[in-house]
C-alpha cells in the first residue's frame, strides 16, 4: 500500500486525465491485485467481542481529543482497537482557506498517534491495539480512500465501527453500540446515523436519517446527498429500520468487510460515498438501523480548517478545473452502480473508470430496484418520494421486512 498512499506531486502540472491515468495504472498493477489476495486471506474474525474503530483523519486538530475521549468514556477499553489513517502535513504547511480567501504558512500538524501513545492510554499502542497508517498531506486521496486503507488495519476484531476524527462520546458508548447492534431484529444489522452536534448531553432519543436529495450543483452531478439527521419524537425500545448509511458513525459485524469491501478505485471523492455504501450493504443482505440512543457527538462546524481538495490543486497544479473536475470524472463509477441512465456503460467515455466495478458493486442478496423503491429514489426522473415509513419509525412496506413488522406496532 505504501506506493499508493504516497501518490503525490511528481505529477505536478498534469491534466485531470493524466492524473487519473497515473493513479489507475498504479492501482491496477499494485493495489488491486494486493486487495484481491487480501480478501482471499483475511484475518480470522475473533469471537471475543472486540471492536475495531476505523478513523480517517485529515490534518485534524481534534484527532487527539477524539481518541482520548473514546478511551476515557469506554466501558471496556481493553476491547477497543483503533486503526488510524493519519494524513498530516509535516513540512512547508499551509492553513485552510481563511477570511478573504487568504492562505497562510503554519506549523506542521500535531502527530495524533504519537501524542496519544505518549499519554494515559499508551499501553494500547504498545499492545498493538492502536495501529496507524501515516500519509503525508500531498498523498491524501480523500476520505473514502482513507477509509479503504483504514479497513486494512482491521485484525480480526469481532465488530467494526467507523467514525470521523472530530467526535465526542457518551459514557459506555462502546458497550451501547454493540448492545444496539445485537438487539436489532436482523441477522445482518448495521447501526448508523449522523450523530448530533458535539454539545449534546446524550440523553433520551436517538436520531435517524430519512431524506435524500439529488444534489443540484454542477460539481456534484446529481449524486445523492443525505439531509441532516432528525431526532425521534420519543425514546425507541429498539433500533428502527433506516434507509441510509452515514460515514461518520456506523457499527456492524466485521464480516461485512469481505462481503462489501471498500473500493480502491474511488479516490478524491466526497459526495457519493454514503449512497454507494448504503445500496451495496442493503443489496448484500444487510439491514440498516438508526440507533435508539445517540452515543457519539460530531463537531460539524470546522471553518478555515484544511480540506483535502485544497491540496489537490496546490500539489498537482492541474489544468482543467482541479479537484471538482476529478470528482466529476470519478463519480460516474458510483452512478453506474446505482443505475443512473446517464452513466450507462456505453455512455462513459473513459471506460477505465469502470475497472473491476462488479467486484466492488451491488450485492447479490436483494435487487437494487427494491432498495431504490424503499428509499424513494427515481434515478431516471431525478425525483424523490418521501420515505414516510422512516419518519414514523416503522419498517418499509417491502416483503423483506414482513417478519419484523409486528415488532414495531
Amino acid at each position: 500500500m505504501s506506493s499508493v498512499s504516497s501518490f503525490g506531486p511528481s505529477h505536478s502540472g498534469s491534466t485531470i486525465t493524466q492524473i487519473w491515468e497515473a493513479f489507475h495504472t498504479l492501482v491496477v498493477n499494485e493495489l488491486y491485485p494486493w486487495d484481491r489476495e487480501y480478501l482471499d486471506n483475511m484475518p480470522v474474525r475473533r469471537e471475543d467481542k472486540s471492536i475495531f474503530v476505523s478513523v480517517a483523519s485529515y490534518r485534524d486538530e481534534n484527532c487527539l481529543s477524539t481518541l482520548t475521549g473514546a478511551y476515557s468514556n469506554s466501558f471496556n477499553p481493553k476491547k477497543l482497537n483503533f486503526g488510524i489513517t493519519q494524513q498530516n502535513c509535516v513540512e512547508d504547511c499551509k492553513s485552510g482557506v481563511l477570511e478573504g480567501g487568504k492562505v497562510e504558512d503554519v506549523e506542521p500538524d500535531e502527530d495524533c498517534y504519537e501524542e496519544f501513545c505518549k499519554g494515559k492510554w499508551g499501553e494500547a499502542c504498545e499492545d498493538g491495539r492502536v495501529r496507524v497508517l501515516k500519509i503525508k498531506e500531498f498523498g491524501s486521496l480523500g476520505p473514502y480512500f482513507a477509509r479503504f486503507l483504514g479497513s486494512k488495519l482491521w485484525n480480526g476484531e469481532s465488530y467494526y465501527l467507523q467514525i470521523d476524527s472530530h467526535m465526542t462520546f457518551a459514557p459506555s458508548w462502546d458497550l451501547k453500540s454493540i448492545q444496539m447492534l445485537t438487539s436489532a431484529p436482523s441477522k445482518k444489522p448495521v447501526i448508523t446515523t449522523y450523530p448530533p452536534p458535539h454539545t449534546t448531553k446524550f440523553k433520551g432519543k436517538g436520531t435517524r436519517i430519512c431524506d435524500p436529495l439529488f444534489a443540484p450543483s454542477d460539481i456534484e452531478k446529481s449524486i445523492i446527498r443525505l439531509a441532516g439527521s432528525e431526532q425521534y419524537d420519543k425514546v425507541a425500545g429498539k433500533p428502527r429500520v433506516a434507509p441510509f448509511v452515514a460515514a461518520g458513525y456506523f457499527v456492524a459485524h466485521s464480516g461485512f468487510l469481505s462481503e462489501v469491501p471498500f473500493d480502491p478505485f474511488l479516490p478524491w471523492i466526497f459526495m457519493g460515498e454514503e449512497i454507494s455504501m448504503s445500496a451495496r450493504l442493503w443489496t448484500a443482505g444487510y439491514d440498516l438501523f438508526s440507533p435508539n440512543q445517540d452515543v457519539t457527538g460530531h463537531i460539524y462546524v470546522r471553518r478555515h480548517t484544511p480540506k483535502f481538495w485544497e491540496v489537490f490543486q496546490r500539489e498537482f497544479h492541474s489544468t482543467g478545473g482541479g479537484h471538482n473536475s476529478m470528482q466529476l470524472k470519478i463519480i460516474d463509477r458510483i452512478k453506474y452502480t446505482l443505475g443512473y441512465p446517464e452513466a450507462a456503460r456505453h455512455l462513459i467515455r473513459d471506460q477505465s473508470i469502470l475497472t473491476a466495478v462488479e467486484e466492488y458493486g451491488m450485492g447479490g442478496a436483494r435487487p437494487l430496484e427494491d432498495y431504490l423503491e424503499m428509499v424513494g429514489l427515481d434515478m431516471v426522473g431525478k425525483k424523490v418520494t418521501p420515505a414516510t415509513w422512516c419518519h414514523t419509525g416503522v419498517p418499509p412496506p417491502l416483503h423483506w421486512y414482513d417478519e419484523i413488522r409486528d415488532q414495531y406496532k
